[in-house]
């Protein structure tokens, strides 16, 4: 008999809750849950396809583990063995900068991936951390560390009740948002403009998203900064600022107006290519709306001037007085965040504590730019990375020149992989730890939570029992710990009872903490669940703002509602001044290179990416439901530009920029602006050693082959991958 369970959907960062039918140990369908408290029933064609992905033929069951140059099946306990035999010994060797860990982006959608990577790194005391942060999300993180003193404080828009959104580089009806968790983002725009509200998007492209706005403006890739500085020019110079109560809590307004005094709209407007009245009208409308928001992604930030636009959207919000006030942009809080504290000066938030090795980029909130991870490999001497720790990552195809990368990957000492699938990075790997089907998993969204656009918990325990051959991926992670630090044979349940004993015992010696003063050993005791994890999270939701523990969520499948955003500053505030800094050194210093771009008129094509609904990144093309359609790896070229270039509709054209050249099919479209081109991110599924079979029927090519790694917003380290100019050929 078929039954049902209830599941949070891993596949973006909507999070929504699923219910599956399963029979036997198949999920045979998938569909929304209308009691979800957060989802209310939407699904995406992703979450609909969630039983396709979870029986993938081609997932990895066993471990594989390198024998004789060949990735072969092997148990759980020899690829342990291999990994103890070899990583200690080249550490040993070595030292501890000779390993490198690359995290991808879904780690953020695993309990697993948010609970062990931490450990990891402070059990191999290695500064060689690449994520796949510097190629999106990077610049909003600085820009918060500098403005709010914390990378992790990131205001997300109150969509349910603003009266004004302006979406900059965002396409949420196709991406499902991004650091801004909101189940059913379509929805929730159209309620907006139900209620009265105005939404207008700016973006190159006329996307799903754009095509519900009230209004669409079409700046030329890479000015977002720009837009963004004449914005606020405006707002100061015709003082149409109302801080209101953020004001006894701003450093450096008077500052910031001379620091913006060139970024007149008829300065910005040549190089942004809008009219200097459209950008003086959209300030003035900020400015007038009973509440507003200003909300920038990936297109704002995988550009050359990533961080100072990430860091103006938010002075742009202290500007009008919607940072921190509902219907504005609100800092969430998540169960598992730490409770509250009074306001105090904090640590601040530093740039460059250290520096990568061969080219010398500055860290930022502890990692280097995974566009350096190559030469990193390459380059012989001190420090060299010999050993690289690859989770759910795929650099090959989500990093600058994947070729060069994939040459440097081959040439490791030894290289571990956790990845269900075989992939274009992973078969480099000498031992590769499949974690199970995301049905076989508990899920908590640690990570997601903290971007919610309403604070709520929900926990699924496994739908499906775990598999006989399969291993949790969080005792993957552990045993994964415990190899490659010298301690294989452990109990690997004495990791999560190690941080369990530590973070106890802090909290009891913080007069601040809930658990003050309390016996350590009998808050241990105290904690339910089934494993380490759930202890873990049990533990966490404990010490967190909401007076919760596990058994409430497991009490509420459907979720508990923990109420609206709600303001937080100064609470959140850990800038050594304790106030909102809002012209801190490092963005001053980096105003003059975006002075200099006010000159800048590109005469060559610029390209830019794209998001399709069902896809994610390079990770969801071996899905046969989610592939075809709109979502195809096409070029999309504007008419004008298709017929000077002697280019047709369906026809083919070489493109050429730093990194090199790519054959690509041509797609012509007015939803493009002319001078402007679009490829998708994540193909290129045509590498051999791959077990992809479905995508390597129609591979795609690697956009991101285009670029030579040398084009990176420098506060972040973020590549540039939007926006950069290209050449464009016809074949025949």
């Amino acid at each position: 008999m078929p039954r049902t369970a209830l599941r949070i959907c891993p596949l973006c960062e909507a999070t929504c809750g699923l219910t599956l039918t399963i029979e036997g140990t198949a999920v045979t369908s998938a569909r929304g849950d209308r009691e979800d408290i957060f989802s209310r029933g939407f699904i995406c064609p992703k979450g609909a396809a969630f039983g396709a992905l979870d029986a993938d033929p081609d997932r990895l069951r066993t471990p594989l583990v390198r024998r004789d140059g060949k990735l072969q099946e092997a148990t759980w306990d020899e690829a342990f063995d291999a990994i103890a035999a070899a990583v200690p010994a080249l550490i040993g060797r070595y030292g501890p900068q000779c390993t490198g860990v690359v995290l991808g982006n879904p780690n953020t959608h695993t309990m697993a991936g948010a609970l062990y990577p931490p450990l990891l790194l402070k059990a191999l005391a290695t500064r060689n951390l690449f994520t796949a942060s510097t190629l999106d999300q990077m610049p909003k993180h600085v820009s918060s560390g500098l403005l709010f003193g914390d990378p992790f404080a990131i205001p997300v828009p109150d969509l349910d009740r603003t009266d004004f959104l302006l979406l900059i580089g965002a396409n949420p009806v196709e991406s499902n948002g991004s650091l801004c968790t909101a189940p059913d983002f379509p929805g929730r725009l159209k309620a907006l403009r139900a209620r009265g509200g105005t939404l207008v998007v700016v973006d190159p492209r006329r996307t799903r998203t754009a095509r519900l706005a009230d209004r669409h403006l079409g700046p030329r890739p890479g000015s977002d900064a720009l837009l963004l500085a004449a914005l606020a020019h405006t707002l100061l110079a015709e003082k149409l600022t109302d801080p209101g109560v953020l004001a006894e809590h701003l450093e450096g307004i008077g500052e910031l107006s001379e620091a913006l005094r060139a970024f007149t709209p008829e300065e910005v407007a040549p190089a942004c290519d809008l009219a200097p009245d459209d950008i003086r009208l959209l300030a003035r409308e900020l400015a007038a709306a009973p509440t507003a928001a200003v909300y920038a992604r990936i297109g704002s930030c995988t550009v050359a001037h990533g961080t100072l636009a990430s860091w103006l959207v938010d002075v742009l919000n202290v500007l009008t007085g919607n940072l921190d006030r509902p219907g504005g942009a609100l800092f969430p809080l998540s169960a598992t965040a730490a409770a509250p504290r009074p306001a105090a000066p904090g640590r601040g938030f530093a740039l460059g504590r250290w520096a990568s090795r061969v080219s010398g980029h500055p860290e930022a909130k502890g990692e280097l730019p995974m566009a350096a991870l190559a030469e990193e490999i390459e380059t012989p001497g001190e420090g060299q990375v010999r050993v690289v720790i690859s989770v759910a990552a795929n650099p090959v195809l989500s990093a600058p020149d994947g070729d060069r990368l994939d040459r440097a990957l081959s040439g490791l000492d030894f290289m571990v992989s956790v990845d269900p699938y075989l992939n274009e990075t992973s078969r480099h790997a000498h031992v590769v730890l499949p974690p199970p089907p995301p049905a076989q998993s508990a899920h908590f969204d640690f990570a997601f939570n903290g971007f919610a656009v309403h604070n709520q918990a929900r926990y699924s325990p496994p739908a499906i029992p775990l598999e006989e051959g399969r291993m949790d991926e969080c005792e993957i992670h552990a045993r994964l710990i415990l190899a490659v630090t010298g301690r294989h044979g452990i109990d690997p349940g004495s990791v999560d009872e190690a941080v369990i004993a530590d973070t106890l015992a802090r909290a009891a010696a913080d007069p601040q903490s809930p658990l003050s003063g309390t016996d350590p050993s009998v808050q241990a005791r105290r904690l339910a669940g089934r494993n380490g994890p759930e202890r873990r999270l049990d533990m966490m939701l404990r010490l967190g703002p909401y007076d919760l523990v596990l058994e409430d969520l497991r009490a509420a499948p459907h979720g508990v509602d923990l109420g609206p955003l709600a303001p937080r500053l100064p609470g959140l505030l850990k800038t050594r001044s304790g106030r909102i800094e809002l012209l801190p050194g490092p963005i001053a210093a980096e105003l003059p290179r975006l002075r200099g771009a006010l000159a800048e008129r590109p005469d060559a094509l610029v390209l830019v990416g794209r998001r399709h609904l069902r896809s994610n990144n390079s990770w969801l093309h071996n899905v046969p439901s989610l592939t075809g359609g709109s979502n195809r790896c096409t070029l999309h070229v504007h008419p004008q530009d298709a017929g000077r270039l002697g280019l047709a509709d369906g026809g083919r054209a070489r493109i050429t920029a730093d990194g090199g050249s790519l054959e690509v099919p041509v797609e012509v479209t007015d939803a493009i602006r002319a001078g402007v081109v679009s490829l998708p991110h994540g193909w290129g599924h045509d590498r051999p050693g791959t077990r992809l079979g479905a995508a390597a029927v129609v591979p795609g090519v690697n956009v991101n082959q285009l670029l030579d790694g040398s084009r990176l917003d420098p506060l972040s380290g973020t590549a540039v991958l939007n926006g950069f100019p290209v050449e464009l050929t016809p074949l025949p």
